[in-house]
Formats: structure tokens, sequence, C-alpha cells
């Protein structure tokens, strides 16, 4: 009779246990955004609701902004970073394309010699991470895990675009994941639509910029060579977003056994504050419950958004520990994640 494996000893649940999160120093409005495109502050408040954005400045890397995130996340969990088992760092926007930056933050946040690892999902990119996570710690490969959402943005905004120059913002977010008594972190509804990748994409591939291929790289009004920046079909993602992301947080619901009348707080992806509205009239979400909408002042940070916006509303009081949140990310891919989850 051959050998069997030995299950792992890991915790029956898992939860978030603390969360941090890290804005830029530098505030940019809507009037600098102007100095750039043909449009107006009326203009952009009413197609994405955003009135500031963070832009992050030389010296605030993805490194640096996830390192500080982490830091409030561990000191919220009451965690020592020596007790980190796992690092899951999610972003478009680190461009060595090895090693891992999650190596560099398991370092320098002193976590010794955890599992260290980036992803790339986008705007879904957080509840990739956290669904992760959860694994990690359920199945036993790890105690406690540090996820981070984290992205410089600005560096891939045209800032020439009247379509998306004045979408994009800079930020980190993280939380720690960690065992549990009871459920934590509900299962996650996650997902892709590669038939719609180029929705939303980047203007041209980093291998463009080999040498003696300049011929094909994009040129501004200058004549100088443009660095890759992200670009949209608008409308398109907004009826996606509106229409199918709803029918996913729904499922994201009935999986974790919860109704919109149990619900405490929703959290969605800052992309759009239309966006938002108009998932909340879809699914029907009672008065009672906070809905998330840092875009205003952060706009749309990719990865780090959820992450972000759930540490904002908690430092406010608009939201409180035990609170019951639907979280769900949704873009470039077009991939999406949303679960339920028990605030930290």
């Amino acid at each position: 009779m051959s050998a069997k494996i030995k299950p792992g000893k890991g915790s029956p649940y898992a939860r978030i246990l603390g969360v941090g999160g890290y804005r830029p120093t530098r505030v940019v409005p809507n009037e600098e955004i102007l100095t750039y495109i043909d449009s107006s502050d009326e203009w952009i408040r009413s197609r994405s609701g955003i009135a500031t954005r963070h832009w992050a400045g030389e010296d605030e890397t993805v490194a640096e902004m996830s390192v500080a995130a982490a830091g409030k996340a561990l000191a919220d969990a009451g965690i020592a970073a020596e007790d980190i088992d796992a690092v899951i760092i999610s972003t478009v926007s680190h461009f060595h394309q090895t090693p891992a930056v999650a190596t560099e933050i398991a370092h320098r946040i002193g976590a010794g010699k955890p599992a260290a690892f980036d992803i790339s999902a986008g705007c879904a990119g957080f509840g990739y991470g956290l669904t992760l996570a959860k694994s990690l710690v359920v199945e036993g490969s790890a105690t406690h895990v540090l996820v981070v959402g984290v992205e410089r943005l600005s560096d891939l905004t045209d800032k020439t675009d009247r379509a998306t120059a004045f979408l994009f913002g800079d930020g980190a977010g993280a939380v720690i994941v960690g065992p549990a008594e009871e459920p934590g972190i509900g299962p996650t509804v996650w997902g892709s639509e590669g038939d719609k990748a180029g929705v939303i994409t980047q203007t041209v591939g980093w291998d463009r910029y080999r040498v003696g291929d300049v011929a094909q790289l994009p040129l501004g009004a200058d004549g100088e060579v443009r660095f890759p920046a992200l670009t949209q079909e608008g409308q398109t993602v907004f009826r996606w977003a509106v229409f199918e992301m709803a029918k996913v947080a729904q499922e994201a619901l009935r999986a974790a056994g919860i109704t919109a009348e149990e619900l405490d707080v929703f959290i969605p992806h800052q992309a759009n504050m239309r966006i938002i509205d108009s998932m909340v009239k879809t699914l029907k979400l009672p008065e009672h419950v906070t809905v998330a909408r840092d875009i205003e002042t952060t706009g749309n940070t990719s990865a780090a958004s959820i992450p972000l916006a759930m540490e904002r509303l908690l430092a406010t009081g608009q939201a409180k520990s035990g609170d019951l949140a639907l979280v769900i990310g949704f873009g470039a891919g077009l991939v999406y994640a949303a679960t339920v989850v028990t605030l930290p």
C-alpha cells in the first residue's frame, strides 16, 4: 500500500485582522487636470464623481507606499511583522519584471523569510489576493498573511487624454489575514471575460521599447516618445460594471448566506461614482447600508481602492468592527472578484 500525503493543519476559518492605508502627500484637484485637457470641473465631477486624487512623488514608490500601509495594518491587527508567513502584493504599476516587489516589502517590514509574490489582476487584484490569503490560512501553509493592493497609476496616465486623465490616483491599502473561530471571509465569486480584454488595456507593450522599434511607439504632440498609458472604452466598461457586476455581487451575497437587509457596508471598487450609485440601485440595498464613496477624494487606485476605502470607513466611524461588508473589484481583463467579509 502506498503512503498517503498528510493533510495540512490550518485554521477552520480566516478573517481580516487589521487594515492600513497610505495616500501620497500630493493632492491633485480637478483644476490641475484642466491644465492638461479641455474640460471643466463640473464635467469631471458629473462623469466620475472625482474632485481630487493623490499622485505619488518620486520617493513614494510602490514599495515605499506598501511598507507604510503594511505597518499600519500590522499595528491595527496587533501582529508582529515576524509573524507574517506570506506576503501577497497586487499591482500593475511596479515596472521591474523581476524580482517580485513583495520580496523587498517583506524584508523591509522585518517579516523574516515569508513566502512572497506579486499578482496582476487589475482592479480585482485585492479580491484575488484576499482569496489566496484565506486559502493559505485555511489550508495551513500560513497563519498570518499580508495582502497589499498598491498602485502608482499616475505613471500610466496620459494627462492629455480627455477620457482618462482625471480618473487615476495613487496609493496603497493593506490587510492582515489570519485564523478565526468562525467565518470572516465568505466564498469568493470570481472569474474573467477574456473576450473583452481589449476594453481596458495598456496603449503599447513594453517590448515595443526595444532598440529599433521606435517607429511603432506612441508620440506626443511635441514628437517625443510617450510612456505607455492606460486606455479604456468607457461606455462598454460602464455597462459591464453596472449590469454584470451587480449579478456577481448578488451571487457573493447568496454564497455567503447573507441578504441585502443583513448587510452593513458595501465597498465596491472605486472606479466611478455613477457605477457605484447604479450598483446600489440595482442591488436594492437598504438605506442603512453604508456605501464607500472614497473615489471623490482618492480617484481610481485600481488594486488599492477597496482596502483604502475600507480603512477610511473604519477610521471615520462610518463603519465599525464586526460589520458585514460586501466587497467587489472589477477591471482590466476583464476580471472580477466579490465576497462578504467581517470588518476588522
